[in-house]
Formats: C-alpha cells, sequence, structure tokens
C-alpha cells in the first residue's frame, strides 16, 4: 500500500479534553515509537483542554510536516482539530471536517444512513432540556430492551442497556452527563462485528464477544472481559456482505484514510451499521491493528500506511493574475473610442 517511504518531521497530537484522553495517550505513544522505528522525525505533541491556541502554537514551533492524530473523543476526533490543521494548512491523517463531524454525532450518521439506503437500528432522540415526564410518551411502543447513549460520545462512554420504563430515565440522566442529547436505539441481539478500512478497502472482520453481553467502556478496555475471532465466524457469503455493507456506511460519510465500522449480524440474515469510527484506536491490541495484522500489515506498517494518506481536503483556490491600475487604464481606454465612434456613425 506504501509507494515509498519518505522520512518526515510527523506531530503525533495525542490526549485532548474527552473521556477517552487515556486511550488516547496510549495510541499516540504505540504511533510514535513505530513512526520512529521506521526513521522518521516524530514529535510527540501531548494535548490538554486548551486545544486551539495549544495546538496551533505547538505544530508552530515544532515546524512539523504533517499532524497524525491519535484523538479520540469530542473535541479530537469531530472535525474541531482537524478544522484547525486546515486553516494551518497541515496535512493531517483520518477524514476530513465534515466527514469527523458527522461520523461523531450518532444522529446526523444515522440519518446519513438511511439516506444511503444503510440499515441501522430503529431510534429516537431525547433531550437534556425535554420535561422527564415526556418520556414515556416520547417512548410509547418502541420497547424493550433498548440501548441509551450519548449523541456525540465514543468509546461506549454513557452506554446503559435498559429494560424496563423505570430503567430509562436513569439511563438518559447518565448519557447527559456527556451530552446535551441523549440517542435511545432499539437492542438489537446478534453477534458485534468490526470491519477495518484502509484508503477505501476492506481489511476484514473481527467479531467482539463481551463476556456481560454488552461492549462497554468497562469490556472494551478491561483485559479478559471480552473475547476476539479473526477473521469473524461467518459464511464465506454472509462475511462477504458484512465487508460490502460497511464499505457503504463509511462511503456514506465520505471516509478516508483509516476507518473502523461497527456492525450487528443478527442469526435472522439481518446486518445493521451502529457507527463508524473516523479515528480508531491505534495501540498494539486495538481493533484495527488486529484487523491489519490478518491482512499481513504489522502494526510498523500500518501506522505508515496512515502516515501515507495524511493530506488537507479543503483545496487550495487558484488566484487570478493580479491586475494592474494601468492595465486597467489601457482596457477601459481601448474600449471607449471604438464605442464613441459607433455612437457618431449611428448618428
Amino acid at each position: 500500500m506504501i509507494k515509498h517511504q519518505i522520512r518526515r518531521r510527523v506531530g503525533v497530537v495525542m490526549g485532548g479534553s474527552s473521556g477517552e484522553r487515556e486511550v488516547s495517550l496510549r495510541s499516540g505513544a504505540a504511533i510514535a515509537e513505530a513512526l520512529e522505528s521506521r526513521g522518521h522525525d516524530v514529535v510527540r505533541i501531548t494535548l490538554g483542554d486548551d486545544l486551539g491556541p495549544e495546538l496551533l502554537s505547538t505544530l508552530r514551533r515544532s515546524r512539523v510536516e504533517v499532524a497524525f492524530l491519535a484523538l479520540h473523543g469530542r473535541l479530537g476526533e469531530d472535525g474541531c482539530v482537524q478544522g484547525l490543521l486546515e486553516l494551518a494548512r497541515i496535512p493531517y491523517t483520518g477524514s476530513s471536517v465534515l466527514t469527523s463531524a458527522l461520523a461523531m454525532d450518532k444522529l446526523k450518521a444515522k440519518e446519513m444512513f438511511r439516506l444511503h439506503n444503510v440499515p441501522t437500528p430503529p431510534y429516537y432522540t431525547v433531550h437534556a432540556a425535554d420535561d422527564r415526564s415526556d418520556v414515556a410518551s416520547m417512548h410509547g411502543s418502541f420497547g424493550f430492551p433498548v440501548i441509551v447513549k450519548p449523541r456525540g460520545e465514543g468509546s461506549s462512554l454513557g452506554l446503559t442497556k435498559v429494560a424496563s420504563f423505570e430503567e430509562l430515565v436513569p439511563a438518559l440522566e447518565k448519557a447527559f452527563e456527556f451530552d446535551d442529547a441523549a440517542i435511545v436505539e432499539r437492542f438489537v441481539s446478534g453477534m458485534e462485528v468490526n470491519v477495518g478500512i484502509l484508503d477505501g478497502k476492506v481489511l476484514g472482520a473481527i467479531e467482539i464477544a463481551p463476556k456481560n453481553g454488552i461492549y462497554d467502556y468497562e469490556a472494551k478496555y478491561t483485559p479478559g472481559m471480552t473475547e476476539y475471532f479473526m477473521p469473524a465466524r461467518l459464511s464465506p457469503a454472509r462475511y462477504r456482505g458484512v465487508l460490502n455493507l460497511a464499505e457503504r456506511a463509511a462511503r456514506a460519510l465520505g471516509c478516508s484514510g483509516a476507518a473502523r465500522v461497527d456492525l450487528l449480524v443478527t442469526s435472522g440474515e439481518n446486518e445493521y451499521v451502529l457507527e463508524v469510527n473516523t479515528l480508531p484506536g491505534m495501540t498494539q491490541t486495538s481493533l484495527l491493528p488486529k484487523i491489519a495484522a490478518s491482512a499481513g500489515l504489522d502494526f510498523g506498517t500500518l501506522c505508515e500506511s496512515i502516515l501515507e494518506s495524511a493530506r488537507l481536503h479543503q483545496p487550495t483556490r487558484r488566484r487570478a493574475p493580479a491586475t494592474t491600475t494601468t492595465e486597467v487604464r489601457l482596457h477601459e481606454r481601448a474600449k471607449r473610442p471604438k464605442d464613441l465612434r459607433l455612437v457618431k456613425s449611428a448618428g
């Protein structure tokens, strides 16, 4: 996938202020080490709460040629940092500002999936400002169980499986700790499958089997809480269908670089897309590196491939050559006598 290796000065951007800060720091450390081992001049850029001024000043001081984004969650994965890098004209890894924002916003992502005929579980939205006494009528005959999660957070933070009305409002309150809006999504019983994508090409699908039955934050980051099967235990035809659906979901949002698509595969021959992650975890044990390894890409080669895809998504506007005042006057003078002669001859 790599055309040729060019030694570059790379800023690996990690940390940030989201609830996924620690995961981001681990991803960033692994990426920086891998790129250094391949000869790149790596600058580790660890962000705190003051993202904007801090990032821009650090990038200018460090004179990096390209930014490798190892950020996760709000203000790092949602288009904000991507926008700063566009303004600074520093190429970066991952998707564009718009795609990053759409993928991070679970409601907008679902709307895009529906527009492009990508199946996703039924849902509705509740806002923190809504009257809690109206929740039962809003839910109506939607049924249980459901999954309640923040509209714009990652790593399953604030996610709860709800089995009754009595559990619904507490689950919403938990989601509101992370966002002003929550998604209530119909629970779909099925195999959890993640598909890795690199530069628009699917790498493979891994099956996730959480021991507590739900792939929440604890199951993701607690050793021994989840089993993984690579490749996913599906028939060849079903496996190809899952890869195709993941590719359609990523294309619906306009993803580029590396991405991970999270799906559910049911025993009833249905597949549903849950979400698309535009900056997937990049530790040695994260899902995308596991998938890439099965496709023949070791961790260092994966990092190199992602770096190779870094770019700006907003083209530089081409400017017309400046016209001097003398050129304007000569142009007007050339037009004026001709117009006058026409008027005289007409008279």
